[in-house]
C-alpha cells in the first residue's frame, strides 16, 4: 500500500509538517468539490452522465487525499455510489458488472499473491533473517551497512507489493542500530543514525521501481495503460526496461547519502556483532524458512522464464497455494492478513473508479479536447513535460495510489492525441516514476512519515534530500532510461 499511515513521533522527533484539516474539513472538502462540479454544465461535447461521473471521481480522488475514512472504505464507497446511480453502463446489469469488474481482474490477484508473499517472509521469519544476515556481513563500515540495507529490501521488493509492509519488516531492525553507536534523535543523530534513516527510505523508493510487484500503483498504472492505451507490460518487460537505471540507482543512493549527508562514523564493529548475536538467536535455518525462500526462488523462475506457459497471476496463485500446502502459512494466517485483504479490495475499486472515466467517455472527450491544445507542441518535447509534470506533481499527493488514480488515465489519455508518439515506451518510464517519487516528501508514500518520525532527520534536511535525490532519480530516468526505452522498447 502506498497511502501514508501515523506514526508516533519519539521524544524530539520533528513537529508535524503543516496542520492537517481537522475530521469535519476532510469531509466537506470532498463532497464540496463533487457537488461544485456536478452543478456546473457539461463542457461542450460531453454527455451529462460523465460529467457527473467526473464529479464522482473527483469526490473519491479528494477523499483518498484527505482520508475522512481509510482509503479503502473510499474506494468501495465510490464504486457503490456509482454503481448505484447508474452513472456508469445502461441497464442495472451493466451497472453491476462494472462495479464488479475490478475484483476479476488478473494484475489485481497478483497483487493479492504478492501480499500473501510478503506474508510468508514475515510468519516464517525469513526476511528478518536475510536483513541481519547481510548487516552481519557488510555492516563493519557504515557505507557497507549502507548496502546491507539497500540490499535487504531489494531482496524482499519482488514479492512485497506494499512498500510498508517492507518497511515494517526491516524498520525495527534499522532503528535498533543507531543507539549501538550512542546515535540518538536528539543525541548525535548525525553521527550514524541520520545516513541510517535516509538510506533505508531512499533505497526503498528505487526497488520500488525495479520491480512491478515492488509497489501497488505499478500494478494499477500497467492496467490502466492496457485499458486505456492498449499497452500490457509484462512483469518481465517492466523489469528489463528498467534494470539500466536500476542498477545506476541502486548503487548510487547509500554511496551518494554518504558524501551529501555523511555520517560522522565511517567504521565500527558493533553493528556487525550485533546482527550476529541475534542470527545465533534464531539459530538454523527453519523448515519453514526453506520452504518459503524455495517458493520464493520458483516464482521468480516463473515470472521471468516461463510466461509463455503460464500466465504471471497463475504463477503466483499457484505458488501461494504450495505455501499452504507445504505448510508456509495456514489458511487462518491467511484470513487474518489485513494487508492482502485490504489491497486486494482497494486496488480492485481503484482500477473500477478509473476505468469509469473511460466507460462513460470522459477520457475520449479530454483526448480530442487536448489535440487541439497540444498540435504545435513537438513530440520529444512532450514527452519530457508530461513525464516531470507527473513526477512533481506529487508533491501535492500524499498517497501515491490516489496520485496513479487521478493522474495516470488523463495523463495517457493526453498522450494518445501525439500523432507518432511511440506509447509503450512512453508509458512505461512514466510508470517508473511512481516509485522514485516516493522520495520527494515527507509524506509521499507509506515509509515516508516513519523514516520522518523518528527524528534523526531533520524537517529543513528530509525536504532538501528529498528534492536532490528527487531530481537525481528523475534526472537519471531521462538521461538513461528514455532514450534506451525509445530505441528498444517497442
Amino acid at each position: 500500500m502506498s497511502s501514508t499511515k501515523t506514526v508516533e513521533q519519539p521524544a524530539g522527533a520533528p513537529a508535524p509538517i503543516t496542520a492537517k484539516p481537522n475530521k469535519l474539513m476532510k469531509w466537506i472538502i470532498p463532497l464540496a468539490l463533487g457537488v461544485i462540479i456536478a452543478v456546473i454544465p457539461p463542457p461542450a461535447g460531453l454527455a451529462p452522465v460523465a460529467w457527473h461521473y467526473f464529479a464522482a471521481f473527483v469526490m473519491v480522488v479528494a477523499a483518498l487525499i484527505l482520508e475522512p475514512l481509510p482509503g479503502v472504505v473510499v474506494g468501495f464507497v465510490g464504486v457503490a455510489f456509482c454503481g448505484t446511480l447508474r452513472l456508469v453502463g445502461s441497464t442495472p446489469e451493466d451497472g453491476l458488472r462494472w462495479a464488479l469488474s475490478g475484483f476479476s481482474n488478473s494484475t489485481v490477484w497478483l497483487i493479492y499473491a504478492a501480499s500473501l508473499f510478503a506474508l510468508g517472509y514475515e510468519v516464517s521469519g525469513l526476511g528478518r533473517r536475510i536483513a541481519l544476515a547481510l548487516v552481519h556481513k557488510l555492516g563493519r563500515s557504515t557505507l557497507g551497512l549502507g548496502y546491507a540495507i539497500a540490499l535487504s529490501d531489494l531482496i524482499l521488493a519482488p514479492f512485497t507489493s506494499s512498500n510498508t509492509a517492507r518497511a515494517s519488516c526491516t524498520f525495527p531492525i534499522f532503528t535498533s542500530i543507531p543507539p549501538l553507536y550512542g546515535s540518538y534523535p536528539n543525541d548525535h543523530p548525525r553521527r550514524i543514525g541520520s545516513y541510517v534513516m535516509w538510506v533505508a527510505f531512499a533505497t526503498q523508493c528505487v526497488s520500488s521501481s525495479i520491480f512491478l510487484t515492488a509497489l501497488a500503483p505499478n500494478v494499477l498504472a500497467v492496467e490502466l495503460s492496457r485499458k486505456i492505451a492498449k499497452v500490457d507490460i509484462s512483469w518481465t518487460q517492466w523489469f528489463v526496461g528498467f534494470l539500466p537505471v536500476g542498477i545506476i540507482l541502486f548503487l548510487s543512493v547509500p554511496l551518494l547519502t554518504y558524501f551529501l549527508y555523511p555520517p560522522e562514523l565511517k567504521r565500527g564493529e558493533k553493528v556487525a556483532e550485533w546482527a550476529g548475536a541475534q542470527l545465533k538467536e534464531l539459530g538454523p535455518l527453519t523448515l519453514r524458512e526453506k520452504k518459503m525462500g524455495g517458493l520464493a526462488m520458483l516464482a521468480l523462475i516463473g515470472w521471468i522464464g516461463a510466461t509463455r506457459w503460464i500466465d504471471p497471476t497463475m504463477t503466483a496463485l499457484a505458488i501461494c497455494a504450495l505455501m499452504m500446502l507445504t505448510g508456509v502459512v495456514t489458511w487462518n494466517e491467511i484470513a487474518g492478513s489485513k494487508m492482502a485483504w485490504t489491497n486486494l479490495t482497494w486496488l480492485a475499486t481503484l482500477v473500477t473508479m478509473a476505468d469509469g472515466l473511460a466507460r462513460v467517455g470522459f477520457l475520449k472527450w479530454f483526448a480530442a479536447s487536448s489535440a487541439v491544445l497540444l498540435a504545435r507542441v513537438s513530440v520529444m518535447s512532450m514527452i519530457i513535460g508530461v513525464i516531470v509534470v507527473f513526477f512533481f506533481v506529487h508533491y501535492f499527493f500524499a498517497s501515491l495510489s490516489a496520485h496513479t488514480t487521478a493522474l495516470m488515465p488523463v495523463f495517457l489519455a493526453m498522450m494518445m492525441t501525439l500523432p507518432g508518439l511511440p506509447m509503450r515506451p512512453v508509458v512505461m518510464i512514466l510508470g517508473y516514476t511512481l516509485g522514485l517519487m516516493g522520495v520527494i516528501s515527507p509524506y509521499a508514500t507509506g515509509p515516508s512519515p516513519m523514516y520522518y518520525g523518528t527524528g534523526y532527520i531533520s524537517t529543513k534536511d528530509f525536504w532538501r534530500l528529498g528534492f536532490i535525490f528527487g531530481v537525481f532519480f528523475l534526472g537519471t530516468l531521462l538521461l538513461v532510461g528514455l532514450p534506451l526505452a525509445l530505441k528498444f522498447i517497442h
